[in-house]
């Protein structure tokens, strides 16, 4: 089988990593372009880019994947199918029918629900007890395409974005292998999917991860596990944007009002909120390393009986 892959971050390369495994003759990975990143701003490949070039594939890096040449360049190589894991741009129809058995995409949730950019992120911020791969034939829509197969599992209490982007990562490489061989043997069944029960999981921005104290500690704890490592849950101390790395909650310790912080130990920032306590274990300063609230107080205090905003 003749496939292309088309993706772009970490998420992506546990699949690349399982079609090579399986070999499959991977004729070209379509990659974004490098881009500048870390605080020395140099230009680095896309996780993708790195280990194709690792495996000793092609790489093609355009503008734009719609492009007339990026399509020529395809139609050329006629490929059976292109696996599309986070590629970051939407594929239009030209494209789409160039393969012979479509586009499939690997996608981190249970389709229809959390169609869109950060779909692990969001389920854990609105506290879903479960998750999975979609694998979907794409069309022309944001993740509205008929379904191949789901394989789901639980969002355990400890599971946060890392843990269950990494756990949905490795998944994803297993399901896609599982439909190709599906697809060669003519043994797929699509199934559409009820555009009446989806929900969207939209990009995430540095304003996602605001606290608001006057919500419950079960949601502020999902915020806090959902957002991590980027863009971290955070709270206002000083004129400063504190980021929140661990967190548990607890029962309420005082009738003092939400946000105001109630105790100060070596256990953590107890603070309060709507219905608890949530007691922060683990922060960071701007420009500074993440630490343990021991750690931190070590060298310097945190006041108590103030209002975080």
């Amino acid at each position: 089988m003749n496939i292309v892959f088309m993706g772009t971050p970490e998420f992506a390369v546990p699949t690349l990593e399982a079609l090579h495994a399986k070999g499959y003759n991977i004729s070209l990975v379509i990659t974004q372009k490098d881009k500048r990143r870390g605080r020395g701003k140099k230009l680095l490949p896309t996780p993708v880019k790195e280990k194709a070039l690792e495996l000793g594939l092609e790489v093609y890096q355009p503008d734009s994947v719609n492009d007339k040449d990026s399509i020529e360049k395809l139609k050329k190589i006629g490929p059976d199918v292109i696996v599309v894991v986070a590629f970051g741009q939407l594929l239009k129809k030209d494209l789409l029918d160039i393969p012979k058995y479509g586009c499939l995409n690997v996608h981190a949730s249970i389709l229809p629900k959390y169609r869109g950019a950060a779909p692990i992120n969001w389920a854990i911020i609105m506290g879903e007890k479960e998750t999975g791969i979609s694998i979907m034939e794409m069309d022309e829509g944001l993740d509205t395409g008929d379904i191949l197969k789901i394989e789901k599992i639980p969002i355990e209490e400890d599971d946060d974005s890392i843990i269950l982007h990494d756990k949905l990562a490795r998944l994803g490489g297993k399901l896609i292998v599982e439909v190709l061989e599906d697809v060669k043997k003519g043994k797929v069944e699509k199934i559409p999917q009820d555009h009446k029960e989806s929900s969207y999981a939209p990009m995430l921005t540095k304003e996602t991860g605001r606290i608001d104290w006057n919500n419950n500690g079960n949601n502020i704890i999902n915020l806090i596990r959902g957002l991590k490592p980027w863009p971290s849950a955070y709270f206002i101390f000083n004129g400063n944007s504190i980021k929140i790395h661990k967190a548990k909650k607890e029962d309420k310790l005082t009738d003092d009002e939400n946000g105001v912080v109630v105790k100060v130990s070596d256990e953590g920032i107890y603070v309060n909120c709507q219905d608890s306590t949530i007691v922060i274990e683990e922060l960071q300063f701007p420009g500074k390393r993440k630490m343990k609230v021991a750690e931190y107080l070590r060298g310097n205090e945190f006041p108590t009986n103030i209002k975080l905003s």
